[in-house]
């Protein structure tokens, strides 16, 4: 049997024309099937059975997990024909399947496409098609007829179309799988009187991230609930007449230790803030106050925090050197114990004529000192450089950090609000606002804020609790 090369060349894409092609020729292919293969062939097809896409209506069902669609075995036969043999070129003309075995999210599938005749008059190839699991089961049988190539063709890999899927609950999962591990805890909802607000302190309780206490107008929060049918049954309530006087007695609480956290509600940012840092009976420590979004961005790697988007205007060298103190603290309480902190600016090198530039400089001479601790710093690093081990090197830039970093740190709060807003609106990244550095964490949410948005600040903020609780 004249056995064709099962493995690609890793740049190329090359054909086999008819005058090539023999009788007992074959080629094939092993994968593994992921879920994001699933969720790929969902999106292509239109199929969302829930038996294939829905993890927790698979678990309930009779199959225990969730399982791929007969016809995702069947993809990868037409990929074999359409990429390996014959390869580009071939059209599809006709297939016949028998679909033999369920397969599931980590079976590994073997596909082989077999010649048995060929019609060169008409073009028509005629080959026989399977595709066997790891334990050489069967798993799909099948016939295809194609119109072969009569060209040879050579492409590169790196001119086909990419396509990216991103599971973007994962993170998210992860996230709550690591706060449910650890004791809720109890979190002043600072005026709660739209939906939204309402909304996310009930879910997050009944996520068992938070023991909320509502704070407001107590008719208003009841007429809210009533509303929209949320069920608020025993959540203590304390009645306030307006928003500020709910932000002063969560403050009031936080400062008295009776409550662990803040969640702010409907309610502007800068009414509750002004509480949080007032010079008497605020919630100051020895730190700045800095806010941190916590990004999932389906192109990255990891996690990403950006500082300072929300809190300092304009922030001076002391302040950022707090900003990134913060930052550590929190990356810290999100299990990353060296976190690589790019310090962001318009230019790579340190010029005078950009206050950002001389700023990073200095910070990471205060890490070279002992006077930040707990991460790795560099900077000044632009943007690409930070995030692209590829532009890095483009720039002959070697850091520990360039094209790696975890934290971003922005010159000023019109930087970081723009840069992490594009991400989340352009780049489809999945967000997760806290304010650090006051006595206790502040859950600082949007109103257009999501509510995977929201429940995912609560579960950071429970982190965050804890782990200061932990290195008090």
């Amino acid at each position: 049997m004249n056995e064709l090369a099962v493995a690609d060349s890793e740049l190329w894409i090359e054909n086999h024309p008819l005058s090539e092609i023999r009788i007992g020729a074959c080629a094939g292919l092993k994968r593994t099937v992921t879920k994001s293969d699933i969720l790929l062939f969902a999106k292509v097809s239109g199929d969302v059975n829930p038996a294939h896409v829905d993890a927790a209506y698979a678990k309930s069902s009779q199959f225990g997990e969730i399982i791929a669609h007969g016809m995702l075995g069947g993809a990868l036969i037409s990929t074999v024909l359409g990429t390996r043999f014959p390869g580009p070129g071939t059209i599809y003309v006709g297939q016949t399947l028998k679909f033999l075995k369920p397969v599931h999210v980590g079976d590994t599938l073997t596909v082989s496409v077999t010649v048995t005749s060929i019609d060169a008059a008409r073009r028509r190839v005629f080959l026989d098609t399977r595709c066997i699991d790891q334990e050489g089961a069967a798993v799909i049988e099948g016939q295809a007829e194609v119109l072969a190539p009569t060209e040879k063709l050579r492409i590169r890999r790196a001119d086909l179309p990419e396509v990216l899927v991103a599971d973007k609950t994962l993170r998210y999962e992860q996230l709550l799988a690591a706060a449910r591990r650890l004791a809720p805890i109890r979190m002043a909802v600072v005026h709660p009187c739209s939906r939204e607000a309402l909304e996310s302190a009930v879910d997050a309780a009944r996520l068992g991230l938070i023991k909320p206490l509502l704070l407001g107008p107590a008719a208003k929060i009841g007429a809210v609930a009533r509303q929209h049918g949320l069920d608020v049954g025993a959540t203590p309530v304390v009645d306030v007449p307006h928003s500020h006087a709910a932000a002063a007695k969560a403050v009031e609480l936080a400062r008295s230790g009776e409550v662990d956290a803040l969640m702010k509600g409907s309610l502007h940012t800068d009414e509750l803030m002004s509480a949080v840092v007032a010079p008497q009976g605020g919630l100051r420590t020895g730190r700045r106050v800095s806010h941190v979004f916590v990004l999932d961005v389906p192109r990255y790697p990891k996690p990403l925090l950006i500082t300072d988007a929300a809190v300092n205007v304009e922030p001076d060298l002391e302040a950022k050197a707090d900003i990134v103190r913060n930052a550590i603290d929190l990356a810290h309480a999100l299990g990353i114990a060296r976190p690589k902190v790019a310090l962001l600016s318009a230019v790579e090198t340190v010029t005078p004529k950009l206050r950002s530039s001389i700023d990073a400089a200095a910070l990471c001479k205060m890490a070279e000192r002992g006077q930040i601790t707990g991460g790795v710093l560099d900077g000044p690093l632009a943007f690409d450089n930070a995030v692209s081990e590829f532009a890095a090197k483009i720039k002959g830039i070697e850091s520990e950090v360039a094209g790696q970093a975890d934290v971003l740190v922005v010159p000023d709060i019109e930087a970081g609000n723009m840069l992490a807003k594009q991400l989340e609106y352009l780049a489809d990244a999945q967000a997760a606002g806290i304010v650090l550095g006051a006595r206790v964490p502040i859950v600082l949410t949007s109103r257009a804020d999501s509510a995977h948005s929201r429940i995912a600040s609560c579960a950071v903020a429970l982190l965050l609790h804890h782990h200061l609780s932990r290195t008090a």
